[in-house]
């Protein structure tokens, strides 16, 4: 893909003790760009995004955002830049209804503190929390509890709140655990759909998924790059089948 690289890292390492659960990983992703990382149990994936999200500081090595080195800048500041991360533990208010959850979300991006007016009094931000309801398709359950909805449901729900901040990168971390085969694919298709014109970046074991969604895939293993490339690329690479696909 033309121009920088919309995120950029050099060398990044991140070391738990005698650990090291990122070594060295040098990473690429362009604007527009869907990617997803992949790696057996272990492999430094979670690490990996907690590291380029802000959650976590690098032990060594370079971040770049937009041409910007975000190195231990904040998770609060690298959101602001336009980073948003849905968890792979659902993450959501259960006793708000489904509006209020995106509602909330899209508040808090679009202003800081507004003591003297009504919370549900925000236009902006609940015409902004309706529509990504529509997008994510949870409009007809935008009334009800969040604890009401099923397990895929909240999974959507938990990518509608990421999107209210409009990021410009979205990552997501595991978006289909513990869903159902029927799930897996109304999500699949969900998250091709938000692709269209964002820049998504995902963790995710079910390869049916990330061989069908993905514009390239990254593979971990120890810590370390062991390919990356198309997905054509990456399932007759050997390395990654003797590694990760279980090939002998």
């Amino acid at each position: 893909m033309p121009g920088p690289p919309l995120l950029r890292t050099e060398r990044l390492t991140r070391a738990y003790g005698s650990l090291l659960a990122v070594n060295g990983v040098d990473f690429a992703v362009h604007e527009g760009e869907l990617r997803s990382i992949i790696g057996p149990n272990g492999a430094g994936k979670t690490t990996f995004f907690r590291l380029i999200s802000g959650e976590v500081e690098p032990t060594s090595g370079r971040i770049w955002f937009r041409e910007q080195e975000v190195t231990r800048m904040p998770q609060h500041a690298i959101a602001r830049l336009g980073v948003a991360k849905s968890y792979q533990i659902t993450s959501i208010f259960p006793h708000l209804t489904v509006l209020e959850n995106v509602r909330v979300a899209a508040q808090g991006s679009a202003r800081a503190f507004d003591f003297w007016r009504r919370a549900d009094s925000l236009a902006e931000p609940r015409a902004r929390a309706a529509e990504m309801l529509a997008t994510v398709g949870l409009t007809p359950k935008a009334h009800l509890l969040a604890a009401q909805l099923s397990h895929g449901e909240q999974r959507h729900l938990e990518l509608a709140i990421a999107l209210a901040a409009n990021p410009v990168l979205l990552l997501l971390d595991e978006p289909t655990a513990g869903m159902s085969p029927e799930e897996t694919d109304e999500t699949m298709v969900l998250i091709k759909a938000l692709a269209a014109g964002r820049t998504i970046v995902l963790v995710e074991h079910k390869m049916k998924l990330v061989m069908k969604i993905s514009d390239r895939i990254t593979v971990l293993h120890q810590g370390q790059v062991l390919a990356d490339g198309t997905p054509e690329e990456i399932r007759a690479n050997e390395a990654v089948q003797r590694t990760y696909l279980g090939a002998s």
